[in-house]
Formats: structure tokens, sequence, C-alpha cells
């Protein structure tokens, strides 16, 4: 894998744990990642898989806590999105 790759994987990953700090399914987040990101669902479907495969209690406990009063409307969602991937892009100009 080259490095490019490696960083847009590593971006998806850095994504997701963002939407989970927001308490998205994993459904939820393939979609705002896919509305907001450009980033196909399969591929944040298979980043998520592998994340679970190397984190398999927490996912456990994160499906478990999941709780919906603690969900971003789709507006917060689309401005934290979008924040999170103008972060990114600096911090990869800078690289």
């Amino acid at each position: 894998m080259d490095d490019s790759s490696a960083s847009y994987i590593h971006m998806v990953q850095h994504l997701i744990e963002k939407c989970m700090i927001f308490h998205m399914t994993k459904e939820e987040c393939m979609e705002a990642l896919s509305k907001h990101a450009n980033i196909k669902p399969v591929i944040t479907s298979t980043v998520w898989k592998e994340l679970e495969k190397e984190n398999k209690e927490f996912f456990e406990a994160y499906s478990k806590s999941k709780n919906d009063e603690d969900r971003m409307s789709e507006a917060e969602t689309s401005e934290m999105i979008q924040k999170m991937i103008s972060e990114s892009s600096s911090k990869n100009s800078k690289d």
C-alpha cells in the first residue's frame, strides 16, 4: 500500500472515530461520510470492520451503550464532518 492509500485509510479511521464520539451507528456513519465527505460506504464499512476486529471488546460495549438522546442533528453532523475534513486537509498539507 502506498503512502496516499495509507493516509486515506487513516483519515477514514479518524472520521469513523469522530462519528463514534457522537454515538453514530455503523450505518449512520457510512451515510454521513458518503454524503458529507464523498467516502464510499464500502470503504467506511471495510475500515469499520477492521476496527471491530482489532477492538472487539470496545465495539461490543459501544453497541450496548449508544443512546438516542446523544445523537446529533443532520445539520450538526454535516458541520462536524466538514470541520474534520478541513482540519485533516490542513494537517496533511503540513506533512
